[in-house]
């Protein structure tokens, strides 16, 4: 089933630049509590197609007591090996909240790139548009969990080219109703946008900002839903989740700006609208926090093809993440599907 979301593109604005915006009236991301979204039922379980693009990995997980000084050696009480990677991550969420899910991005040859299409498989993502790079090796992420707080600390190795335009290309966008991306490599991203806007006008797109990188400003063209998270905004010299938003906002053709601010909760801004920050919800016990940004977006991304206002689905999506922190991994407890 496709969104009906029909958005008012403006031309991004340079940062620093004002800017007189056209209210935002959008009944998918409505701005206020009170305002009753149409479209999709919220209750309604209807499966919706989410194709996602980004990187998948290896993840190799050691769990301590607490995190280690520098030069000290510790012995780790457990180790995992499991599937990682942000787009990946979010749509094994998506998928168990009984959504239609698709993967596409690069892989080596290689046991590691085994290990991460059977892992898809065993939740459901279909990976049939997946790139193995022949004598490629699968990025590999070396995370040392801590049980003291649940904090996660991440060393990440990748030698694989990125997934290219052109075979992007090759990848029917029939029957999507959402693309996700994350925001990486910037010039073939802005290409797949571009194609994907081309092609499917109904299409929603959701962008991922996790790093500042040189040219992703090349990337806020084209979006519907910006996903923003801390590191990236400070990473853009704010401090604080309100002004970014609003800089943000101005600089992009998205009707909506989202960004997860930890510990602190999340903050979003519609178009038209005024930026309002949400509390976070705090487990009683923070045992994994690894994956938590990725549960979020998804957790936005779910409430919003249900037809739920913005205010609505990022709440949803902080309660999502908050509930992944006080358990390890990302199979979600019954109440949450």
């Amino acid at each position: 089933m496709t969104l009906s979301i029909s958005f008012s593109k403006v031309s991004p604005i340079p940062r620093g630049h004002q800017a007189d915006l056209e209210p935002f009236h959008d009944e998918h991301l409505a701005k206020d509590e009170g305002e009753e979204a149409t479209g999709k039922d919220p209750g309604n379980a209807t499966a919706s197609t989410v194709l996602g693009v980004g990187i998948a990995t290896l993840d190799l997980i050691n769990e301590v007591a607490t995190y280690p000084e520098e030069d000290a050696e510790v012995r780790a009480s457990a180790q995992r090996r499991l599937r990682g990677g942000n787009a990946t991550n979010s749509l094994v969420v998506l998928a168990q909240l009984g959504h239609r899910c698709r993967w596409v991005g690069t892989l080596g040859e290689d046991a590691a790139g085994d290990l991460v299409l059977a892992d898809l498989a065993r939740h459901g993502v279909a990976a049939s548009d997946v790139v193995r790079v022949r004598g490629g090796t699968t990025p590999t992420s070396y995370v040392v969990s801590s049980r003291a707080n649940g904090s996660r600390t991440i060393v990440h190795f990748r030698d694989l080219p990125e997934l290219g335009a052109d075979a992007f290309e090759r990848v029917s966008l029939g029957g999507v109703d959402w693309v996700h991306f994350e925001g990486r490599n910037p010039r073939a991203t802005a290409s797949m946008i571009r194609r994907a806007r081309r092609e499917r006008s109904g299409l929603t797109i959701s962008l991922e900002l996790e790093k500042t990188r040189p040219d992703i400003d090349s990337l806020l063209d084209g979006p519907d839903v910006l996903l923003a998270s801390r590191g990236f905004a400070e990473g853009s010299g704010f401090s604080e989740p309100e002004p970014f938003l609003k800089d943000l906002l101005a600089r992009t053709t998205a009707e909506l700006c989202v960004v997860g601010w930890g510990a602190h909760g999340a903050a979003y801004l519609a178009r038209g609208g005024i930026a309002a920050r949400l509390p976070a919800h705090v487990p009683p016990q923070v045992v994994d926090t690894l994956g938590a940004g990725d549960v979020f977006n998804a957790g936005v991304i779910d409430a919003l093809l249900r037809g739920r206002p913005a205010r609505e689905a990022v709440a949803a999506a902080i309660e999502l993440a908050g509930r992944k922190c006080g358990q390890w991994g990302l199979t979600l407890a019954k109440e949450d599907v």
